[in-house]
């Protein structure tokens, strides 16, 4: 890497005093080079960081949106906790466990049971390795991928989960079941060396949390009325499909950064080319998730499903997670519109199978993980099909069984599920005391 990629003449002047050298000073290219790189990647973690942790608002409000009015400040509730507490969690024991280091030694294991340390106040440049970035910008990037997993599970559970309980299953989830997994491939793991590929997160984040989340919805069951025993299947509709619509809108917004910053780096042209081809198909994947799912329910209901189609453009993005550097357009516009297509069968699939998923997250996060990880080796000629399938199985099995285990315990113990009385109620009311519409009807 030459100084001529990465500074102009003009803009080199500027920036040598705030990279610490005077003007009139000797100085080395390669040395400012590595001192840009470790900045504008720094940048790019805390700019995409805080793309994702505004995708923590968009899970909020595409589950109020969704969920009976009598349920709204539940979701709202456990939407807030779940993100403080996986970035307790994830500073606590979770940013180490999944980065350990020099590897899984029985040493090594212990020592990666510990807080995220920060650099000192006021660094100079020779005190840290400048060849990647600050410690604090990669945790706090690294965090929202954490809390992320967390959301995808309280969408599925809603209407009838307890409080404590599930943010009992979220401490568990972002301290020790995401971290370890995240570990073996992005930690430098035993799938990394396999060579398996999931560049941002199709199977490490959203199958893991659509995992837990069918684990969750197994152990807990459906809701009181959805499903009768003639085989019907009772539609129970949200309470504001305007929120849901803004909250998925928040959500495409938040995958730039989720993307985008997954390159990683930031220091170059190739790098800053490289993450504009990644907002461009991550936009694309979308949008003909969206339109995938619009046409197809136009086609097979004879109406449009809004629901459908927010669904459609978030399995979209999910699809194109596990690669969104190497397609073309138009390979991004396919995979994302496969993504679509899955959701509309998926949800009516589940439904006949009896597992209740009040917001779409399996077929969304779940199904749409599997699509997008397997495609990978379309447009990447480095990735393996045997590869694919054994990271995203040997991750499913780990996080389904290890959270499907948690849960039952839960229920044997502390008890899972809110009273009958309650849920009919809402929990609203039984949980917090408090309605998100107080001037309404119950819905």
């Amino acid at each position: 890497m030459t100084l001529m990629k990465t500074l102009t003449p003009a803009a080199l002047l500027i920036a040598l005093p705030s990279l610490g050298w005077a003007q009139d000073t000797a100085v080395d290219p390669n040395e400012v080079a590595l001192h840009t790189k470790y900045i504008l990647t720094s940048l790019l973690f805390l700019m995409g960081g805080f793309l994702v942790f505004w995708m923590a608002a968009g899970f909020a409000m595409l589950e109020a949106g969704l969920v009976r009015s009598k349920n709204v400040t539940m979701q709202l509730t456990k939407n807030m906790a779940l993100f403080s507490l996986a970035a307790v969690m994830y500073w606590l024991v979770g940013f180490n466990l999944m980065y350990p280091g020099d590897g899984w030694t029985v040493t090594g294991f212990i020592g990666a049971f510990s807080p995220t340390v920060l650099e000192a106040v006021g660094l100079e440049a020779t005190e840290t390795d400048l060849s990647y970035a600050s410690v604090g910008s990669d945790f706090f990037f690294q965090l929202m991928f954490c809390a992320t997993t967390a959301s995808i599970v309280s969408g599925t559970m809603a209407e009838r989960v307890k409080l404590w309980p599930f943010l009992l299953f979220v401490v568990v989830l972002t301290g020790f079941i995401y971290p370890i997994e995240a570990s073996w491939q992005w930690g430098g793991g035993w799938l990394s060396e396999l060579g398996f590929s999931d560049f941002a997160g199709s199977t490490l984040v959203h199958a893991a949390g659509g995992f837990a989340a069918l684990a969750g919805a197994m152990v807990l069951g459906p809701r009181i009325g959805k499903y009768k025993k003639d085989g019907r299947v009772v539609p129970i509709p949200g309470s504001n499909l305007a929120l849901a619509t803004l909250g998925t809108f928040i959500l495409w917004l938040g995958w730039f950064g989720f993307n985008g910053a997954s390159q990683l780096a930031m220091g170059t042209i190739g790098d800053v080319a490289d993450i504009s081809r990644i907002f461009a198909n991550t936009n694309m994947a979308a949008a003909a998730g969206a339109i995938a799912a619009l046409v197809l329910t136009q086609v097979m209901f004879g109406k449009a499903d809004l629901t459908m189609v927010l669904n459609g453009a978030l399995a979209g993005l999910v699809s194109i997670t596990a690669e969104p550097l190497a397609p073309s357009l138009f390979q991004a516009l396919l995979i994302g519109a496969v993504g679509g297509v899955i959701v509309v069968f998926a949800v009516p699939f589940l439904d006949r199978i009896k597992i209740d998923d009040v917001v779409g997250a399996i077929p969304v996060h779940l199904i749409a993980g599997l699509w997008g990880t397997l495609v990978v080796v379309w447009s990447n000629s480095d990735a393996s099909l045997s590869a694919q399938l054994i990271g995203f199985f040997s991750i499913g099995l780990f996080v389904f069984v290890v959270s499907y285990v948690f849960f039952t315990i839960i229920k044997a113990t502390i008890g899972l599920r809110v009273s009958e009385e309650e849920e009919i109620n809402g929990l609203d009311m039984a949980e917090l005391g408090m309605e998100a519409y107080p001037e309404f009807s119950k819905g």
